[in-house]
This record gives C-alpha cells, sequence and structure tokens, in this order.
C-alpha cells in the first residue's frame, strides 16, 4: 500500500463534488465523490453509500495512489471501451448508445427491480440492433433458476455478469449455461477473490480500481487470473476513471473491451471526461476544472467525516 499522507492534508486538498446524472443508475440521479491532489497528481474517493468503512477504506487506498504515487507504466495507447446502457425502456436505448461514438460493444442492466423479464429483452434487442456485441449485467438480482431462465430468454451475449451474488451460484449457472460468466461483485466484495479461480465460477473477471484498493493491486490480482480480464468503473468521476484506463494501458493483455466510458452518463463531470472516439479512450492525467460541481455543506461534512474514519481504517492496517 502507498504510504499513507498526513489526514489534514487530504483534508486540506479535497473537494466533495455531487454529479447530476443523465438517467437513473444504481438507483440514484446524483453521484457524489470527493477528489483530492497529491505530488503525482488527482485521487478519488467515492465508495456507494451502503458501503462501510471496512470496505471503503480500499477505496481511500485508491485514491491515495492516484495522487501520491501516480499511474504504472502503460503499455499501449488505447483502451478499447463498451457503451453502457443503464435500465432504460427499450425505445431509449439507441439515444443513450449515441453517446459512445464508435462502439462496437455495450454493456446492457438487466434485472432492475420492478421490471420484468421481457424488459429485459426488449432492451437487450434494442441494444443489438445498434451494436454487433452485447454483454449484460444483473448486479446478483437472480436467483440460479431465474438466471438460466433469463439467459435462455435473452439468447447470445458475449458474456453474462454476475447473474448471481455467490460464487457457489455462479459455478451452478456456468455449468447450466452456454454463453459465458463474467464475476463482478464475487471478486471485489468477498474475502477471497481467488475462490472465482478456485471454483472454477467464471470464463471473465471483471476488476475495477477503486473497490480493490489501487491501479497496482488490480494488476497483481490480474496476474493471478487464469481467465480474461475487464477493467470497469464503478461510475467514478473523469479522476477515478483517468485511474481505470492507466490500469488497462498498462496490463500485459487486454482481449476485451472495458468498461470505462461511464463518464458519458453524467451531465457534469470534475474535470474533461473520457468521451470514447472510434470506441476507445486513451490514457493521460487530469485536472479538474476551475469551477467544480460542489455539494451541499450537510454532504460536504458527511463525506469528510466518512474519509476520516476510511483513513483511520487504512492507519490500522499492518504494513
Amino acid at each position: 500500500m502507498t504510504p499513507l499522507p498526513a489526514l489534514a492534508d487530504l483534508l486540506h486538498s479535497a473537494h466533495v463534488c455531487a454529479l447530476p446524472m443523465r438517467v437513473k443508475f444504481r438507483g440514484i440521479t446524483t453521484r457524489e465523490v470527493v477528489i483530492f491532489d497529491g505530488p503525482a497528481g488527482w485521487g478519488e474517493f467515492s465508495p456507494f453509500a451502503e458501503y462501510d468503512d471496512d470496505e471503503s477504506s480500499s477505496w481511500l487506498a485508491a485514491g491515495i495512489e492516484a495522487a501520491y504515487l501516480g499511474p504504472p507504466t502503460p503499455v499501449r495507447d488505447v483502451v478499447e471501451v463498451n457503451a453502457t446502457v443503464p435500465a432504460v425502456p427499450a425505445e431509449q436505448v439507441a439515444t443513450v448508445l449515441a453517446r459512445y461514438e464508435g462502439a462496437t460493444t455495450a454493456k446492457v442492466k438487466v434485472a432492475e427491480p420492478g421490471q420484468t423479464l421481457s424488459d429485459d429483452v426488449d432492451r437487450v434487442a434494442a441494444a443489438r440492433d445498434v451494436v454487433p456485441n452485447v454483454r449484460i449485467d444483473a448486479n446478483g438480482k437472480w436467483t440460479v433458476p431465474q438466471a438460466i431462465e433469463a439467459i435462455a430468454a435473452i439468447g447470445e451475449v458475449q458474456y453474462v455478469e454476475q447473474p448471481c451474488v455467490s460464487v457457489e451460484e455462479l459455478a451452478q449457472v456456468r455449468r447450466a449455461v452456454s454463453v459465458p460468466i463474467a464475476a463482478d461483485e464475487s471478486i471485489r466484495r468477498v474475502h477471497d477473490p481467488m475462490r472465482v479461480v478456485a471454483l472454477d465460477a467464471a470464463d471473465i473477471a471483471v476488476l475495477k480500481v477503486a473497490p480493490l484498493g489501487g491501479m497496482r493491486a488490480v494488476l497483481r490480482l490480474a496476474e493471478q487470473m487464469t481467465m480474461p480480464v475487464v477493467v470497469s468503473s464503478a461510475l467514478d468521476s473523469a479522476v477515478g476513471i483517468s485511474a481505470g484506463v492507466a490500469t488497462a494501458a498498462a496490463l500485459p493483455s487486454l482481449e476485451l473491451a472495458c468498461g470505462l466510458g461511464t463518464g458519458t452518463m453524467f451531465v457534469d463531470d470534475v474535470a474533461e471526461p473520457f468521451r470514447p472516439v472510434g470506441g476507445t479512450v486513451s490514457p493521460r492525467a487530469v485536472t479538474p476544472f476551475g469551477e467544480l460541481p460542489l455539494a451541499a455543506p450537510d454532504r460536504d461534512a458527511w463525506w469528510r467525516e466518512r474519509l476520516s474514519r476510511c483513513y483511520r481504517v487504512l492507519a490500522e492496517l499492518p504494513d
């Protein structure tokens, strides 16, 4: 782990921002993030509100690495990215995909609470009408029988990301269907991410920089995986996306489009967003705008207290 800077330095340089979104995603319409700068650039701290301090501390470690150590050495100049389609009505899919210039792959959200399997089938079909490669993401919302039924109804896709919650369930689904299975939460929200490999539960590993503790932590984990890796965002601002793109650019092998085009989902961002050109983005340093979309004072205080608690978690970890 990157040596910890002083907490006072982090808080002094921190900006708590509220980024309005074009459509609801993960149940939110505004994404709150904390950005701070250090000698190597800018870092981000933005764990989702329901995450406890222990889990959220990994996000702080990732931000500190970016600001105080900087990115790893790249081995490629461009990274292919997928479009991300929230759980919108099918008739809105083409409008969403139009924001991802040149993208040939779309990740479509499915299993949204309050929606039906028919909604999912229609949304995926609408995406297929626009791009040749479609992958779907259920965020662990299905049971094993529901996953098997839904995958059969939706039909052939590039892969199904996190159809069920547990690694054991992923393994069951993988044995029952013909399409590849990708693991996301079963890697980043568990004590032992390698259980996915041990139980032969997935064909693709989706790795996210902030939840896994930083760029170099992702690169080390990718080395241990016996499957292709997709680097994806955690609904990051441009600061967090820059760390994801830097990580993808440093991977020795990168076979599939990465989920690093989500900046198009924000109305406002903290810096110039990573807009896909020809379906790709390139690694670069980011500099926040002079005028930032700052959060309300009560949210600013809430985030600063949360950052301080997570800092104390990191400070208690063994070297």
